[in-house]
């Protein structure tokens, strides 16, 4: 009975660490206009973006093995992508320092987004987690990298009345790209 009882509790916590965004969002719903600061330090907004699609990817922390992946896996489709109309924004809740470590160190040639209060995860209803902290070597430097929150890694797709045609919270990382792009091309057909 005690472990039973020991079971529970862990479990309710680790469920409603992960439940403060009680506003998910579903396919068919428009997502507000939002906006956030870039690894460039500059104020990012959606209402500017003009393109047909507008991709954001979710992932947990900057300069970690499936982030990394995934975000190498972005910039290598970017041809791709910009064919079909697409702009594709990174989220999470790592400070800028960090994102700008991160698209030098591996050439991204997209916005990443600092979300440390997780303002963007919440308009989503992306469930987030607290914040951490990693060290890594970069250029024969010791940095530490902090985010303020810690998210799952979800992918939405946004058309261009960014109303959403397509979520995931089950990504792949190394696949989200080439997922991404079978979503848009289907959609495109219809």
């Amino acid at each position: 009975m005690k472990n039973t009882l020991n079971f529970l509790v862990i479990f309710t916590i680790t469920i409603s660490s992960f439940a403060q965004n009680s506003n998910e969002l579903k396919v068919g719903d428009v997502v507000s206009n939002f906006s956030s600061t870039d690894d460039q330090g500059n104020k990012w907004e959606s209402k500017n973006v003009k393109s047909n699609f507008l991709v954001i990817y979710f992932y947990p922390a900057a300069m970690t093995g499936g982030c990394t992946k995934q975000a190498c896996a972005y910039r290598d489709s970017k041809n791709s992508l910009d064919q079909l109309g697409v702009t594709v924004i990174g989220v999470s809740g790592d400070e800028v320092t960090n994102l700008k470590h991160f698209k030098n160190s591996y050439q991204l040639n997209f916005p990443l987004l600092s979300d440390i209060e997780g303002k963007i995860a919440n308009i989503l209803g992306v469930p987030t987690d607290k914040g951490g902290s990693i060290t890594r070597e970069i250029n024969g430097e010791n940095y530490l990298l902090i985010r303020g929150i810690t998210t799952p890694r979800w992918t939405f797709v946004l058309d261009k009345n960014r109303k959403i045609i397509y979520k995931n919270s089950e990504v792949n990382a190394e696949d989200d790209s080439k997922k991404v792009q079978e979503i848009i091309k289907n959609y495109l057909k219809k």
